[in-house]
């Protein structure tokens, strides 16, 4: 077997412990083609485990190689590879395995490009592709099919838009971005003025500033700054269906979840979590390191890290709907303490 971790799509478990610097428990010529969970994978897959409660299925599993703590495998009469964060020592290894479709450098001729655009000869551009004026497409950046880049915009080295990816104007995306299908970077910020009674719109000047190692997620949605940019750090990741208003602001390596929004001009901090669902108004700040937990909605700013959360959990109707009465009453009750009237 070829051990040097190129073209092969099976490992060792002494191959694997040298490449990631892990510890080896067990026999180091034991050989795995894939990756399952520890209840299913067989003798040819590697699975983890990394949370406590999945203990008891260890004794059982059938997987040829477990990625765990050290103090997880004593006993273990299987092979392990011993890591301080098994998570994200799998999330490394299951790499190996991911099919990924060779990209030959070139343009398709298909592909929509203008005159004073720039693209790199280790370019790759799928067919269908449309890239405007004066945008500039660097060395081993993949763009796929069906994929619209606007006006004035630059994508990084390394990057990738997976499939209809529309970068409307003046984006700029850095090195080894990569962005899955349907996702919107640049369109107009949602900016109104009321004037005698009718709505007018405030033009968006700004862009969209994408930094280092940023992955967002299918069908999601960053407008271009109204007068300044869009932020989002390196390393930030959103997930699908999220929106991101006009002047956003993300510190690096936060992430977000699914379905969350963050309204124009919001500032987040880096190393933030923010559940699925949750929302952040606009003009307020997030300070560093703060978990927002799913469905909240943050309504001021928050100024110490930690976790945070709204709403309420979820009941049978009946009782929400007694409870939801009674929240009317909160107010007044409040007021009949001590401490109630010297507020009030």
């Amino acid at each position: 077997m070829d051990t040097s971790l190129t073209g092969t799509s099976r490992y060792t478990a002494q191959v694997l412990a040298e490449r990631y610097a892990l510890g080896l428990h067990g026999d180091g010529a034991v050989e795995v083609g894939g990756v399952g969970t520890l209840a299913k994978a067989g003798p040819d897959q590697l699975a983890f485990l990394a949370n406590p409660k999945y203990r008891a299925q260890l004794a059982a599993s059938q997987a040829g190689i477990v990625v765990m703590r050290e103090d997880d495998a004593a006993g273990y009469a299987g092979t392990a590879l011993i890591a301080r964060d098994p998570y994200s020592a799998f999330a490394k290894i299951s790499a190996l395995f991911e099919p990924r479709p060779l990209r030959e450098p070139g343009i398709h001729v298909s592909a929509a490009v203008d005159a004073s655009a720039e693209v790199s000869a280790e370019a790759h551009i799928g067919p269908f592709v449309s890239i405007g004026a004066r945008s500039r497409v660097e060395a081993g950046a993949i763009v796929g099919p069906g994929c619209v880049i606007g006006d004035d915009c630059v994508v990084g080295a390394g990057s990738e838009l997976v499939a209809r990816v529309t970068l409307v104007t003046r984006v700029r995306l850095g090195r080894r971005v990569l962005i899955h299908p349907g996702a919107v970077l640049g369109a107009d910020g949602f900016g109104l003025a009321m004037e005698a009674g009718r709505w007018l719109k405030v033009p968006q000047l700004g862009g969209v500033s994408i930094g280092d190692d940023c992955e967002i997620g299918a069908n999601t949605t960053i407008d271009r700054g109204a007068i300044e940019d869009t932020v989002l750090e390196e390393d930030v990741r959103l997930d699908n269906q999220i929106q991101i208003g006009h002047n956003v602001h993300i510190g690096a390596h936060s992430a977000m979840a699914g379905c969350s929004a963050a309204a124009g001009s919001a500032r987040i901090g880096r190393y933030c979590l923010i559940g699925g669902g949750a929302g952040v108004l606009g003009h307020l700040e997030v300070c560093d390191k703060v978990v927002i937990t799913a469905m909240s909605l943050v309504t001021s700013s928050i100024r110490e890290p930690g976790e945070y959360s709204s709403g309420t959990p979820l009941m049978d109707n009946r009782s929400w709907r007694k409870n939801a009465a009674r929240f009317k009453q909160l107010d007044a009750i409040a007021r009949r303490t001590p401490r109630g009237r010297e507020d009030g």
